[in-house]
């Protein structure tokens, strides 16, 4: 049985489509992990690609009872298997037996048949005996099929890490494939607006970007005939904003003790440029224990919190930024909205330069990849990093941060300072003075003997003088748009 109303067109998601499709090649039975945060459109994208090959699909509730899952599994046995048996399976052994009884019994195909189970982490829990089930039946009986893909799914992306892709039970090593769904790139978020009849140019695309994120989700909200600014107070800031109450289940809907994601994630947000580890304890009021390192690498693994490692991956000075667009407009705008905010009358501030910023910064970070095909640098080994300098008490040296560093295997290195302005970027004498001055420290306090190109990436271009003309590596906001990532 077929649902026949699922739309017909996914934008983008080409490298992910392609893996899909190898699986449908496959001579064996597979098991597909699919992660990635809330809303990013993990289950459109199964639905939809495989929607001629779909058997049976099932998706735990978040938050109900035992007896109301397997009651939702037993009425979803009863859609795709019509004569299959009625009612509410006893357990979850019981449920994956006649899961079985219905593949048996019907015919098998000549190509690949695709069980989805959505939101897996739902189903699994406390004491539910939900894995332990599902290791059984794939151990027993759905690897032993080389007609079966089973796709199990889920947004709480470091459950599915640690429970199924690195378990050392049942299921160790049987995951045969891992997707990771990110947001939309540029790129992407360009090609789904503009499918979505939104025109908008590439600042204005940033913008909304910068605000809301590659989220399908979100940009699902955005309409016609609208500018960026009008974009972001409809959907965030307006008294019927549908993004108003979005934060408060964000996280909630995601990890067990979310309040301790939500405290890292909010002192995250107030740093502009980063925090080490030690500084982001001490800002937030946590102890080092008490389950920091898990929420640290659970929000990493989800996508909300990117850890930038330090030029020569000093491990110490790991830098934590938040990565998430959503959250960090929440943080900077949102939680002020209650009384009213008029975002035309921000977006002229001292305070929406600084968050542009910073949004920007993270933007470049996402898009290293486009980064690097600008820069002609593609085929080239390379690794990311950040880097700063702090002086002693007692030292007259000035302290530097250098917040994208491309290290290049070619014996070269980047040194991208990025800036976001309405108009070309103007590099006067003391703005250059100042980016002469960090690659001269950074030079001396390294000891790098490698060839240093400084780099400006702006959002239109460096306004011609005779400063911007010494800068070497010029990158344009356009330039992000011709490749994912």
């Amino acid at each position: 049985m077929r649902d026949t109303t699922w739309p017909e067109v996914i934008i983008g998601r080409q490298a992910e489509r392609r893996e899909l499709d190898h699986l449908l090649q496959s001579k064996s039975s597979e098991l597909l992990a699919v992660y990635g945060r809330r809303r990013v459109g993990k289950t459109f994208l199964i639905r939809q690609h495989y929607r001629q090959q779909m058997t049976f699909e099932a998706s735990g509730i978040h938050g109900v009872s035992l007896r109301q899952q397997l009651e939702s599994f037993g009425i979803g046995l009863e859609k795709w298997f019509p004569q299959s048996r009625r009612g509410i399976p006893a357990s979850w052994m019981e449920a994956f037996h006649w899961l079985q009884t219905n593949l048996e019994a019907s015919n098998r195909r000549k190509t690949k048949q695709v069980l989805f189970f959505d939101e897996f982490p739902w189903f699994a829990s406390q004491r539910s005996g939900f894995l332990s089930a599902f290791e059984w039946f794939w151990n027993s009986f759905a690897s032993r099929r080389p007609d079966l893909i089973v796709v199990i799914c889920g947004s709480a992306a470091a459950w599915m890490i640690r429970k199924v892709i690195q378990s050392r039970g049942g299921l160790h090593n049987r995951v045969t494939q891992r997707l990771r769904l990110l947001p939309f790139s540029l790129k992407e978020t360009k090609e789904y607006l503009a499918h979505r009849r939104v025109i908008l140019d590439p600042f204005q695309i940033a913008q909304v970007y910068m605000g809301i994120g590659g989220i399908p989700h979100y940009l699902n909200l955005v309409r016609p005939g609208m500018s960026a600014a009008q974009i972001l107070q409809q959907t965030c800031l307006a008294k019927t904003a549908p993004l108003r109450d979005e934060y408060q289940h964000l996280y909630a809907a995601l990890f067990n003790n979310y309040h301790l994601h939500e405290a890292i994630v909010a002192t995250l947000a107030k740093s502009q440029t980063g925090l080490s580890r030690e500084k982001l304890l001490l800002q937030a009021k946590l102890n080092s224990g008490g389950g920091v390192s898990t929420a640290l690498e659970e929000l990493i693994a989800a996508g909300f919190v990117s850890a930038m490692p330090a030029f020569g991956n000093r491990a110490k000075e790991t830098t934590y930024y938040l990565s998430d667009e959503f959250s960090h407009f929440y943080w900077t705008w949102m939680v002020q909205s209650r009384n009213g905010l008029s975002w035309a009358d921000v977006s002229n501030s001292r305070r929406w330069a600084s968050w542009c910023g910073y949004a920007f910064e993270s933007l470049c970070r996402k898009h290293i990849n486009a980064i690097k095909i600008a820069l002609g640098i593609s085929a080239v080994e390379t690794s990311v990093s950040a880097w700063r300098y702090q002086p002693s008490q007692h030292s007259d040296d000035e302290g530097t941060q250098i917040d994208l560093l491309i290290d290049r295997a070619d014996r070269c290195i980047h040194l991208c300072e990025m800036k976001f302005s309405q108009n070309p970027f103007i590099v006067d004498k003391r703005g250059f003075s100042d980016l002469a001055r960090k690659q001269r420290v950074f030079q001396l306090r390294t000891a790098s003997k490698k060839t240093l190109f400084l780099t400006m990436i702006t959002a239109n271009g460096l306004k011609p003088s005779s400063y911007s003309e010494q800068i070497p590596c010029q990158i344009e906001l356009t330039d992000l748009f011709q490749t994912n990532g």
